[in-house]
């Protein structure tokens, strides 16, 4: 009889939101596939779990991952971790239930701490409708693509970040969203655990240096409304299109996607756009 893989969600931070029921499902199962054993083998030694593990990453995910079916197939039972929160969000492990999937495996979740759900919900930003947007590329063009697709999303919208990325991304979000209100919430149920509340032109001028911030960040941003709207000069909306420009639209679609953003004429922005070329 075949297994089953576990997706087994592990503390964000404060490892005593590890719920009983994970500490039992990673004593049972075969063995555990890790994002990065050295990181696991810390949280295992913490609650006596004695479990092997096998190392699965976004590098080695597609082979590892047939491997991993194959012995589950043979009647193993595999829990899959992340070294931080829920597994498979965001995560390579994705690619693992899409293969147990394909090959009839049941996956069952023990659900855990997830840092954006926790970020969201002390935001202070609205969370009655919002979109989990993950990790921006670090490829431009990928990127710009992504933040332009983003320009009349109305929820909230919720970014993943490393610290050294930090300074870029909050500077490329003030030039396609303009000055919204963004919590940047970092350090999630540790010793340092903070939101900071305040608008993407102050933190893309406060936050230039790759060290001003250390730790896991959650970007919430807020959707676009009329904010843009109230306060936008035809300076801002010529940069906006120039930003679109880079993402391979013409100058006409750049200027009507930056009038729809601030409110501002077509013509004008289109007029200010060609002078500037």
């Amino acid at each position: 009889m075949a297994g089953k893989l576990f997706v087994v969600g592990t503390p964000i931070g404060n490892l005593s939101d590890f719920s009983p029921r994970a500490i039992e499902t990673l004593s049972a199962v075969d063995f555990i596939a890790a994002e990065d054993t050295r990181v696991t083998i810390k949280l295992l030694n913490r609650f006596e779990i004695n479990t092997p593990m096998v190392s699965y990453h976004k590098f080695n995910s597609r082979d590892r991952g047939e491997e991993i079916c194959q012995r589950i197939e043979n009647g193993e039972n595999c829990a899959i971790v992340t070294d931080a929160g829920m597994p498979c969000v965001s995560d390579p492990g994705e690619l693992l239930v899409q293969q147990c999937y394909e090959r009839g495996i049941t996956v069952c979740v023990v659900p855990g701490p997830t840092a954006l759900a926790s970020a969201l919900a002390i935001s202070g930003l609205s969370t009655s409708r919002f979109t989990f947007e993950g990790f921006l590329s670090v490829n431009k063009p990928s990127r710009r693509e992504h933040l332009s697709s983003l320009l009349q999303e109305t929820r909230t919208m919720v970014f993943y970040e490393a610290p050294h990325k930090l300074p870029a991304t909050l500077k490329d979000m003030y030039r396609f969203f303009g000055d919204r209100r963004i919590s940047i919430v970092k350090e999630l149920t540790k010793v340092h655990e903070e939101v900071i509340r305040t608008t993407l032109k102050e933190a893309a001028e406060k936050y230039t240096d790759e060290k001003s911030i250390k730790g896991e960040i959650v970007l919430i941003v807020e959707g676009t409304a009329d904010v843009r709207k109230e306060n936008s000069t035809l300076e801002e909306a010529v940069a906006i299109a120039e930003e679109l420009l880079e993402t391979g639209l013409s100058a006409a679609e750049a200027a009507k996607e930056s009038a729809k953003l601030t409110g501002l004429k077509k013509g004008d922005i289109y007029k200010s756009l060609l002078n500037k070329k």
